[in-house]
């Protein structure tokens, strides 16, 4: 694990652009430094050791030298990768795992990283060729962006902010991302709040030779079996299998792991397996201010999960947090988002990282991903049911949504029938809607852009979705986007690498090809999850229903918080003299946050991350 940095270009550049490059995304990687420097590339890395701690710096090189590999993340299938590079003759000079990538090359060329179980960001320089080869992991868990110099030249990062050191990029505020922000709490990947700066998208590589580019996707290979004609019986084995490989390969370290430990589902399935090929795991959890979150119920959950972890017998940590604690913490959060990256839960994660690294863990498993592949998020239980409504019935479009909490469910669920498909996948999982936002944003800086629907209808085009397709685009777009984006920003913040087994491609592969049967079935979620792991955890843990990481945000903002909303929407802000938002915006604000029929914390938390990177990060 560690951060990475680098360019290629035809104008002389000095080594110190490099190492002020690398400086910038220390904290990826604090315990040693490579760099590679040839006359038109240079590359470098920041290492946090995990494997190999003696001999894995990088670069790592082919036998020859002619391939020259920087890389940030895990191969967690380099031991059977070795060996079977080792029987064709290759060898090898030290145990990372990443020096596969680099005999990898030898064998297949660009069509590699097919063959890679892992989360990486990898960057190969191909010396023969002067080829410059970046390519990003299948779920997307590490991150990589790009952007094209004057010069013909590129450059590449882990992270924004080292990218921004180019003062020849002149960088400008993408409009449309900023729009996108607050319906999402992110921005959509490829695009990113700088026009000139984009994310190389998950399962890409980019190939830049000295006078062309190209991007391209990479096929994912793990698991084709075809279980359309499986039993319930094959299917919950199979889940079983894949799920259980896929953490015990993630074990991979030659440091200690932790795990994050809520009362869930997910996270006990992954610190349950994790526990019986550990001596020792040390588990994690927040634990806060129990209040009753009118659309999530109540808030800590923190001595369920200590009473899992007795049951387990880990070590296990508590981490008490108020909400004063959080806004202390605010600036950093903001910080390590790199962009403006407003979830809340983020808060907690960054908390949980620091109390690892406290304890000097390196590692922490995540149980994020099992909802958008098993069928977690509570909403599912009514897709086919609101489909029906629509198919029997015509109603008037509005903007209604599970953030409306005045209405009754019923209310709710017949208005989302009224909708389009978009918006109604709008409806089931985000924030805030296009009025909404033109009543806060001038209109001077909102003239001529695109709806954020825009993103639900270039996923698919047809007016009705079937359930599996719902939770698809949850899989493709929410969990890349939101949830291994914030798991990665907040652990590296401390040093600390996340990893994620719900995202193994093997677990992708079979994820998309469940029905929904699979995934619900007599109003239970995930279904086929909790009968693979039925024996493995106790039952009110396996029936046990979906709660995750919420923070009381809409509490806050009228209480603890209120100092921000005061600053974000004053005519001081940053955002109202970059013309972003309008006069009235203050007290529009003010009666979004009071509406007692919708949560609009969320919403209003992106205008507050916003103003806060723009004063303290965009230059």
């Amino acid at each position: 694990m560690c951060g990475i940095a680098g360019y290629r270009t035809n104008k002389p550049i000095s080594p110190m652009t490099l190492s002020t490059m690398l400086n910038v995304i220390k904290h990826r990687g604090p315990d040693s430094t490579g760099t590679y420097f040839e006359s038109d590339y240079s590359g470098g890395m920041c290492r946090l050791a995990i494997n190999d701690l003696e001999h894995g710096n990088q670069p790592l090189y082919n036998e020859d030298k002619s391939v020259a590999l920087i890389y940030n993340g895990e191969i967690y299938n380099a031991p059977e990768l070795r060996e079977k590079l080792k029987a064709k003759g290759y060898a090898f000079r030290s145990n990372s795992d990443g020096e596969v990538i680099c005999h990898l090359y030898s064998e297949y060329k660009e069509n590699l990283f097919e063959y890679l179980d892992g989360m990486f960001a990898v960057a190969l320089w191909i010396l023969p060729l002067k080829r410059l080869v970046l390519a990003r992991d299948l779920p997307g868990e590490k991150p990589l962006y790009y952007t094209k110099l004057p010069d013909s030249g590129l450059a590449f990062s882990s992270e924004i902010k080292s990218l921004k050191l180019f003062p020849e990029l002149n960088l400008t505020l993408d409009r449309q991302s900023i729009w996108d922000l607050p319906t999402f709490l992110w921005v959509p990947e490829p695009k990113t709040i700088y026009k000139e700066i984009n994310a190389l998208p998950r399962g890409h590589i980019l190939i830049s030779d000295s006078d062309n580019l190209q991007i391209r996707s990479y096929k994912n290979n793990f698991n084709k079996k075809d279980i359309n004609k499986y039993s319930d019986y094959e299917i919950i084995e199979e889940t079983r299998k894949i799920i259980t490989h896929a953490v015990e390969s993630r074990l991979l370290s030659d440091v200690p792991i932790g795990c994050f430990l809520s009362s869930g589902l997910d996270s006990s399935i992954v610190a349950a397996l994790a526990s019986k090929s550990l001596d020792r795991l040390n588990t994690f959890t927040i634990g806060f201010e129990d209040l009753d979150d009118p659309y999530h119920g109540k808030s800590d959950e923190s001595q369920d999960a200590s009473e899992f972890a007795k049951f387990l017998g880990t070590n296990h940590n508590t981490i008490r947090i108020t909400g004063p604690d959080f806004y202390n913490s605010l600036d950093k959060f903001v910080h390590h988002g790199d962009q403006p990256f407003a979830v809340s839960s983020g808060l907690g994660i960054l908390a949980v990282a620091r109390a690892a690294s406290e304890a000097n863990i390196k590692v922490l498993l995540s149980g994020d991903g099992a909802d958008e592949c098993f069928g977690g998020y509570s909403w599912y239980n009514y897709l086919s049911k609101v489909n029906e409504i629509s198919a029997e019935n015509t109603f008037q479009e509005n903007f209604n949504s599970l953030q409306n909490i005045g209405e009754s469910l019923d209310t709710k669920l017949k208005d989302l029938a009224g909708m389009s498909a978009e918006k109604r996948a709008w409806a089931w999982h985000y924030y805030a809607h296009e009025e909404e936002k033109k009543s806060l944003f001038s209109n001077e800086y909102s003239e001529g852009l695109c709806s954020s629907l825009r993103h639900f209808s270039e996923f698919n085009k047809n007016r009705t979705w079937s359930t599996e397709e719902y939770i698809a685009q949850d899989r493709d777009f929410y969990f890349p986007n939101e949830m291994m984006r914030k798991l990665d920003r907040m652990t590296m913040a401390y040093s600390v690498e996340g990893r994620v087994p719900f995202a193994a491609p093997a677990v992708l592969s079979h994820a998309n090809k469940l029905k929904e049967s699979h995934m619900i079935r007599n109003g239970k979620l995930k279904w086929v999850l909790r009968q693979a792991f039925a024996n493995c955890l106790p039952k009110d843990v396996i029936n046990k229903p979906k709660h995750g990481f919420n923070v009381p945000i809409d509490y806050w903002l009228k209480s603890s918080w209120k100092k921000l909303m005061s600053e974000t929407f004053s005519e001081d802000s940053a955002l109202y003299k970059h013309s972003i938002i309008n006069f009235q915006s203050k007290l529009i604000a003010k009666n979004m946050l009071n509406d007692p029929k919708r949560l609009n914390g969320h919403t209003l938390f992106c205008f507050i991350v916003l103003n806060r990177w723009l004063e303290n990060e965009h230059v």
